[in-house]
């Protein structure tokens, strides 16, 4: 109901108190009305306020929960419907099986069988909350029905005799360890109903499975074979992270935990020191080029998976994207563009644009600066002005010389208090623009010790040469990198892809998994409030023309971080815990899988208002 205003004078309200202090009476006769007043001048037109951040009253629907101890990994939608994930390293106590008879004890990759979620409906139910044992030790789904193709260590009736996930050295041929860590997922469809999933296994050393796989017509799935790729011919990989498939159809690879580029310290003194030979990271990685120290440049990248549906697919490390802590990297539809998240504390978001389509083997490597909103630090409606600061152009070839410069340096060579290693002398005398890297004496590494300057410092230690050149490195657990190709060739180009729907606008999606430390410390360019902290969320960025970003926004947030609580109820079941990574489908609407707090992580899908 709408209520007038009534303004009156002291007199009038004197009087009028007064009436109705006295008993009731007749009503008196009504006087003539008075003459309509004089209208006032319009008043001057206020100043535009900003835009509002869209998407705040989306929807969030549990597809699935994974079993306990694991995360969601490895989202993928293919063209035909199947939405592909894993439960990557789940507990060894799960002993309860599903109805087909598979428990989750270790490493799994799968699929939901029986459903095509490029045709979901628009209205959709919720996976329950696990509260049985049963519920809680397996995969429960909304839709479809989660069908297991390989767990670490499956041999597919003798196709793969040593073991899906298993990582065995180069020298020796003897198994290192049994991965149950199985993250990317990306198909590579050859016909209908078939075609290669190549899975990563995300340990140290790292490893990259292909199944041939193939659907009957009641969508229930089999393994043809199997292989684990050979990763020799580029000195072997690490901890293969996430991933992609780029435009023309072949998979990308991310090694993520073997760098160690930390802003503010030297980062490679002891990798052939004879002292820590036989620590975690360092002493994997001996067992592949022993007995010389592993030279920490030759890892730290994004390979490519060339010819993938061939009998001996090759992979090739394209060093000319940098070297860092790598999560994921997203090419654009103009086969040029890529977007690259580093998965650490203190990170940068990193564009790269190639010289050439389809060919990442040269280009120039950018790192964004970030500006935060004036007057605004709350998560869910905080967002970020990009500028581009331009790092330098490399090829593959010139910076794999600059990185066998670092082969063959052997525990002989260690001097303590020394390092033949890059430092953070040798990154400022770089940023500085010296004419030669500084001596061991000031500071530098033995290796280029008084060389003239080149740009390999751009390459084998990004994120020191981004910070220094004036990029924010303060993200925290950039997680992955997500587009539609579709959408974003139909937006920026106004070439029509989807049909039924006239697409003016489209994202790049970034999952955070924490907010935390750099991104809420009160310093640098993201001063973030702590109020989601663990909790996490998601961001997006319209593409612009040229599939360039200036804008970063929060999409949506997890739920309001309790650190009086402990385990999972620091972070709300019913809302997001630590996204990992995020896919989009064809009709806009975000897949995103969680790591966190939760005893059973979930597989959501969020609608935003606009798509």
């Amino acid at each position: 109901m709408e209520h007038k205003k009534i303004k009156m004078s002291a007199l009038a309200l004197s009087v009028l108190l007064a009436l109705t202090a006295c008993s009731d009476g007749d009503d008196g006769a009504q006087g003539p009305a008075g003459a309509t007043g004089q209208a006032g001048t319009d008043g001057q037109d206020g100043v535009n306020g900003s835009d509002g951040i869209d998407g705040t009253a989306g929807k969030l629907t549990r597809l699935a929960t994974v079993p306990t101890g694991a995360e969601v990994t490895g989202i993928f939608l293919s063209e035909e419907g199947d939405l592909f994930f894993n439960a990557q390293h789940p507990s060894d106590s799960n002993n309860i099986a599903n109805a087909a008879g598979k428990t989750f004890h270790t490493g799994t990759v799968g699929v939901l069988a029986g459903v095509n979620f490029n045709n979901l409906p628009e209205t959709l139910i919720d996976s329950p909350v696990p509260v049985s044992d049963a519920e809680r030790q397996t995969v429960m789904s909304a839709y479809g029905q989660y069908q297991v193709l390989g767990q670490t260590g499956d041999t597919y009736e003798g196709k793969l005799p040593k073991g899906l996930g298993h990582i065995y050295s180069m020298v020796g041929d003897e198994l290192i360890l049994e991965n149950d860590m199985p993250d990317f997922n990306g198909f590579i469809q050859t016909g209908a109903g078939k075609g290669y999933l190549f899975t990563n296994w995300e340990m140290y050393p790292g490893g990259m499975s292909r199944m041939a796989i193939e659907k009957d017509n009641f969508g229930s799935w089999k393994v043809t074979d199997a292989m684990m790729l050979d990763f020799d011919g580029v000195h072997g990989t690490a901890a293969n992270c996430f991933g992609s498939v780029t435009p023309w159809n072949t998979p990308l690879t991310s090694e993520e935990w073997i760098v160690n580029s930390k802003v503010d310290t030297t980062t490679h003194p002891d990798w052939n020191n004879p002292a820590v030979m036989n620590t975690d990271i360092i002493g994997y990685m001996w067992q592949l080029t022993a007995p010389d120290a592993p030279n920490p440049y030759r890892y730290g990248y994004i390979a490519e998976v060339q010819n993938p549906t061939s009998n001996e697919p090759t992979v090739v490390k394209h060093y000319a994207l940098g070297r860092y802590e790598h999560e994921n990297a997203t090419v654009m539809p103009d086969g040029k563009t890529v977007y690259l998240s580093q998965d650490d504390t203190g990170g940068v978001l990193f564009k790269f644009v190639a010289d050439t389509p389809e060919d990442l083997s040269s280009g120039t490597l950018y790192g964004a600066k970030l500006t935060q909103d004036v007057g605004q630090n709350d998560p869910a409606t905080t967002g970020f002005d990009v500028s581009w600061v331009e790092l330098g152009h490399g090829d593959n070839a010139m910076i794999e010389a600059w990185i066998a410069d670092f082969d063959g340096i052997g525990t002989d060579q260690f001097v303590e208090g020394e390092t033949s290693y890059m430092t953070m002398a040798d990154v400022e005398a770089w940023a500085n623009g010296d004419a030669t890297y500084p001596t061991v004496a000031n500071g530098g590494g033995k290796v280029t010790a008084g060389e003239p300057m080149d740009d390999r410092v751009v390459f084998l230690e990004s994120r020191q040469a981004a910070r220094l050149k004036g990029a924010t490195a303060e993200w925290r657990k950039l997680e992955g990198i997500s587009i539609n190709t579709k959408r974003a060739q139909e937006a920026v180009e106004g070439v029509n892809t989807i049909d039924g729907e006239d697409i003016t606008e489209a994202y790049v999606y970034l999952a955070i998994a924490d907010l935390d430390n750099t991104l809420i410390d009160n310093e640098g360019d993201i001063q973030l409030s702590s109020r989601v902290k663990d909790c996490g969320g998601v961001y997006r960025a319209k593409l612009e023309a040229g599939y360039n970003i200036s804008r970063i926004e929060p999409l949506v947030m997890g739920s309001t971080y309790r650190s009086s609580l402990s385990g999972a109820a620091r972070c709300d079941v019913d809302q997001l815990s630590q996204p990992d990574n995020v896919i989009v489908m064809d009709d806009g609407r975000i897949i995103i899988g969680e790591d966190g707090f939760q005893e059973n992580n979930t597989l959501w899908l969020y609608e935003p208002v606009k798509k």
